[in-house]
């Protein structure tokens, strides 16, 4: 498979600096710009699925008026974090 690349990104000499900065021990500015740009990609290709699957949710809670409340669901959400 061939390689190719992306195009050039013009940035202030701040926000390079800034990037710089946040960069791993060993890591190169191409391999974060690469795993930024991964990292996208698979957030925006899971986004139409999230909303759906709200969409979902929501018209079943009017169908069945059965709702939950925000406390509730985050207490769910600590149990769940705290088993891991």
């Amino acid at each position: 498979m061939k390689n190719t690349t992306l195009p050039a990104l013009r940035v202030s000499d701040g926000f390079r600096h800034q990037v710089e900065q946040a960069l791993g021990e060993g890591e190169t500015l191409s391999a974060f710009i690469e795993d930024a740009v991964r990292h996208e990609i698979d957030r925006r290709q899971a986004r139409p699925e999230f909303l759906a699957r709200g969409l979902e949710s929501a018209r079943s809670a009017r169908e069945t008026d059965e709702y939950y409340s925000v406390q509730s669901v985050l207490d769910d959400l600590d149990r769940l974090l705290s088993k891991q």
